[in-house]
Formats: structure tokens, C-alpha cells, sequence
């Protein structure tokens, strides 16, 4: 009890159980965004695949809890960490140098941290919750029915017939909304800063970035930062540009498509 005690007590303590949420809270987005670039690919794919995280019931509203329980201790132990050196430094005033110095990112971690936690109750709120989505998508909220087994990492995430729910069309249609891709995009951009100097302090909280490692291991965080920012833009980027057309025979395709390019363009996919 006096070790978990410790944990919550110590400015060493709130710094371990803030990398560790963090490290959880990268995983998570890392697999939040590859499983999201299955909109690229056939309806089957991502419909299948939010099909089985559904079915997971009770399991998934547990994974739930714990990314909410991560989120929480990770923004309780940034404020109270940042409180704590507020009041260590008292009316210590930084240089112009040692601020110029200081990395983008690690400068405005609080004000990315805040953006993103409302970036993050919107889009729960958007796709998840449901309540703040315009009347044309809540009237569009739509089912599929799989037209082969998706089987996608060897699990039976649906099978060829079933009525699943068009997670497809959802999000076609909620990124066809300019201000809603636009807010996506920036808030990305935000918490990619965020991701950034995150996961480089992670490092060093855990005693991994020493003269040896540091330089690569910054690269390293670096090349993942770029890349998981532009894999996340490219979905709200493809589809509010149009180079992304909704397959024929979904909703997203009956509310947006009108155009006949969106059928005639994505036709050979069924």
C-alpha cells in the first residue's frame, strides 16, 4: 500500500504513472489509427472490424474504462507536476536563450493537452456517442450486410451475410463536413506536438535516453510523430478533397454520391 502510496504522493512517482499511461494511451492511438485506415479498402474491411470490437460486449466497455482511467491519471499527474514546478520556480524568471531553446512542443504541452482533451469528448461525442452529428447523418446512420467473411489478423470479425453497422459510411459522411475535417486536421496536428515531446520524456523518465541513445531515440520519436500525423490527415484529407469516393451501394454513396463518379468510380469494388 505504502508503494502505490508513493506512486500518487511523489513528484517521482506521478512522473512513472504518467509515462506508463502515456506509453498505454500511444499504443492506443497507434492502433486507433491503423484500424481506421481500413476505410481505404473495401466496406467489408472496417464494418467487419468494428462489427467484432462491438461484439466484444462487456470486454470492450472494460478497455473503455481503462483508457479512461489512463486518460485521467495522465492529465491529474501533468497538472499537479506542472503546479509543483509553478511553485518550486516562484518568481525564477527563464532567459530569452533558455526559452528559444526549449523545443516547440515541449513549450506548449499544456495549452496541445487541453485542445486535444476537447478534440477527444467531440469525437466520442461524434462517432461513438452519436449526439453531435447533424440530422442528414443521424438519418443516415446505416446498416451493412457483409458480402464476404472478413477475416482480417485470423479472428472471425464477420461473416459473409451478417448486418452489421456501416461504420463506412459514418465516416465518409462525417468528414464530408469541412469544419468538422478542418477541427480533425488541427487537433491531429496538436496532438502529434503532444505525441512528440511525450514519448521523447517517456524516454528519459525511464532512464532510456542517455548520450548513447539519444540522438537515435529522438529520431526515432521524431519519424513516428511525421508519420502518424500524416496517416491520420490522409483519411479526413482524402475524403473532404474527394479523392477518396464512398463505394457504390453504401449509404455514404446514396447521400453523397449523387454523382454518378462516386458509383461509376468505385463499382469494380463490388
Amino acid at each position: 500500500m505504502s508503494l502505490l502510496g508513493n506512486l500518487f504522493r511523489s513528484s517521482i512517482g506521478r512522473k512513472f504513472l504518467m509515462a506508463v499511461s502515456g506509453i498505454i494511451l500511444v499504443i492506443f492511438v497507434t492502433g486507433h489509427l491503423v484500424g481506421n485506415l481500413q476505410i481505404f479498402l473495401k466496406p467489408d474491411h472496417i464494418n467487419g472490424y468494428a462489427h467484432f470490437l462491438q461484439s466484444l460486449g462487456p470486454g470492450l466497455w472494460g478497455f473503455r474504462f481503462v483508457m479512461l482511467a489512463c486518460v485521467v491519471i495522465h492529465v491529474w499527474a501533468a497538472v499537479t507536476l506542472s503546479i509543483e514546478n509553478a511553485q518550486a520556480r516562484g518568481s525564477e524568471k527563464y532567459g530569452v536563450t533558455k526559452w528559444l531553446s526549449a523545443a516547440v512542443a515541449s513549450r506548449y504541452m499544456k495549452q496541445t493537452g487541453i485542445v486535444v482533451g476537447v478534440f477527444i469528448v467531440y469525437h466520442i461525442l461524434h462517432f461513438t456517442v452519436g449526439v453531435a452529428q447533424s440530422d442528414t447523418f443521424k438519418a443516415a446512420l446505416p446498416h451493412w450486410t457483409m458480402l464476404e467473411d472478413a477475416k482480417e489478423l485470423g479472428l472471425p470479425l464477420a461473416a459473409k451475410g451478417d448486418v452489421v453497422h456501416d461504420v463506412y459510411s459514418m465516416v465518409f459522411l462525417g468528414f464530408s463536413n469541412t469544419l468538422v475535417s478542418l477541427f480533425y486536421i488541427v487537433a491531429v496536428g496538436l496532438l502529434t506536438l503532444h505525441l512528440w515531446h511525450g514519448a521523447d520524456s517517456m524516454f528519459q523518465t525511464f532512464g532510456l535516453r542517455n548520450k548513447k541513445w539519444a540522438c537515435c531515440l529522438r529520431k526515432l520519436v521524431a519519424l513516428y510523430a511525421i508519420v502518424y500525423f500524416l496517416g491520420s490527415i490522409t483519411i479526413p484529407g482524402a475524403i473532404l478533397s474527394g479523392i477518396a469516393k464512398p463505394a457504390a451501394g453504401t449509404t455514404a454513396a446514396s447521400v453523397l454520391g449523387s454523382c454518378s463518379a462516386c458509383t461509376t468510380s468505385t463499382s469494380a469494388q463490388h
